[in-house]
């Protein structure tokens, strides 16, 4: 736990890391912390997403209706580069498992998200990064660089290990951002805390997609459907897998992002394995590792992992 960055040592640090920063007006004074009666702080770390759009730096700073900006603390352009958009606390992170966020706190490994009572956005950094979120719109490679420098400056502000980031995704049941690998990420910030300040490693591309676990999931698949309301055996691979469901129609967004891989998910694979021309048992609703693969490459959000 820490006390948040004044605005001139977040731009000190941001600067001291290698990054050019821009400042969007009245940043340095907009956040959530009189509305909310909440001040932001002690923080325990940092949060990625992806905006799930193009063009919205100003939706960030502004907000929308049913959620006033700031919704995060930076937002990072496909070219337009880094620019701060809030200092205190921001409408990012919503609420977030209690468990994930004592990890974060304690810089353990993260546990599955399965609840969502503890408010992130009283002790979570949050930056967004432009990008539709849907698998096939790529990083480019400056963006992406730029991501992991703003997360390593952070971190080396407040002396924490990579430890102390985490994707939205893996906060809060339901989300699927950012839509690159998280263990990925975190190893490259962890290289870049290792290189020291100022001294930003070779430019690489975003890491790639994520990955789900074909045994995990059939497992879940099995069980979850006959198991107690609210059972969860394989969240992160389940949430992906009924994303790429709902984005093709064979399954109501009403019914995705619980983590539990139920009855009304079996028949929606079951439909999308019909679909590719199965019948019979092999149109059971039970993924398989062709059917599964296609659905990661016809989506673009997963590849598939035996």
């Amino acid at each position: 736990m820490a006390t948040p960055l004044s605005a001139a040592k977040m731009l000190a640090a941001l600067k001291a890391e290698g990054l050019t920063v821009h400042e969007h007006a009245g940043w340095k004074t907009h956040n959530r912390d009189d509305e909310s009666g909440k001040s932001f702080g002690p923080v325990i770390g940092v949060l990625i997403h992806h905006t799930g759009g193009h063009n919205d730096k100003e939706l960030c700073y502004q907000g929308r209706s049913d959620l006033p900006g700031p919704l995060c603390h930076a937002w990072l352009g496909r070219t337009a580069g880094l620019w701060m958009i809030g200092n205190g606390r921001t409408n990012h992170a919503g609420y977030a498992d209690i468990d994930v966020l004592n990890a974060l706190r304690e810089e353990k490994p993260l546990p599955h998200d399965d609840s969502a009572k503890a408010d992130g956005n009283d002790c979570l950094y949050g930056l967004e990064i432009e990008n539709l979120g849907n698998g096939k719109d790529a990083y480019p490679k400056a963006q992406y660089r730029q991501a992991v420098l703003w997360a390593a400056a952070i971190c080396r502000a407040h002396g924490w290990s990579e430890r102390s980031v985490a994707g939205h995704k893996e906060c809060q049941p339901g989300k699927i951002d950012p839509s690159f690998d998280m263990d990925d990420f975190r190893a490259d910030v962890k290289k870049q805390l290792a290189a020291g300040a100022g001294k930003p490693q070779p430019t690489k591309p975003a890491p790639g997609k994520p990955r789900v676990d074909l045994s995990r999931l059939v497992t879940a698949a099995r069980t979850d459907p006959g198991a107690k309301q609210g059972h969860i055996s394989y969240m992160a691979g389940t949430n992906l897998t009924e994303a790429a469901l709902v984005e093709l129609g064979y399954l109501s967004k009403s019914y995705a992002g619980d983590g539990s891989f139920g009855s009304t998910t079996v028949a929606a694979y079951a439909k999308w394995q019909k679909h590719l021309g199965y019948t019979g048992a092999d149109a059971n609703g039970i993924p398989g590792k062709i059917s599964l693969s296609r659905l990661g490459e016809k989506t673009g959000l997963f590849t598939v992992v035996a």
